[in-house]
């Protein structure tokens, strides 16, 4: 006599069933591949260089190609100091916020900070502006979009 071949997926005759099904499992984190002194570290050692990166962008614009400086060290110093400064103050403010005015926060900050790039280079100040509304348009739109979509696992 013949007999069918099984779904795909089907749960042949006798085995035992699941007690939750695969659907319904709550969403599990990923695995975390560093301790919490790297992730400590790791929270000041970014944005300190990403501050460095920023304040040799800025000097190396607002020099123009010419020789280096005392003062332009300085002013790359300078500015990667508060850089770093105001990239902590709006983390540690942007915490608080809903969604959209986390968004914002974040969006205001990379535009004045790519404003600010722009404006060294020698251009003026109103294309200078309209490049950094277009900047902070594309973060806030990306941002909103991050958070409003894990917003839900991340309060769980």
């Amino acid at each position: 006599m013949a007999h069918a071949a099984p779904a795909p997926g089907a749960r042949p005759p006798g085995a035992p069933v699941p007690a939750t099904r695969p659907s319904t499992a709550p969403a599990t984190r990923t695995p975390d591949l560093f301790s919490p002194r790297t992730h400590a570290i790791a929270r000041w050692a970014v944005p300190v260089s990403v501050g460095l990166l920023y304040g040799y962008w800025a000097a190396a614009n607002d020099r123009g190609g010419g020789p280096i400086t005392g003062w332009n060290v300085l002013f790359g110093f300078v500015t990667a100091l508060a850089f770093v400064v105001l990239y902590a103050a709006v983390r540690e403010g942007a915490k608080r916020l809903r969604r959209g005015a986390h968004a914002l926060a974040w969006a205001a900050f990379w535009g004045v900070a790519f404003g600010f790039l722009y404006n060294q280079t020698g251009y003026s100040v109103l294309r200078s502006a309209a490049m950094s509304v277009v900047i902070a348009g594309v973060v806030a739109a990306v941002l909103f979009y991050r958070y409003y979509t894990h917003e839900a696992t991340e309060s769980a």
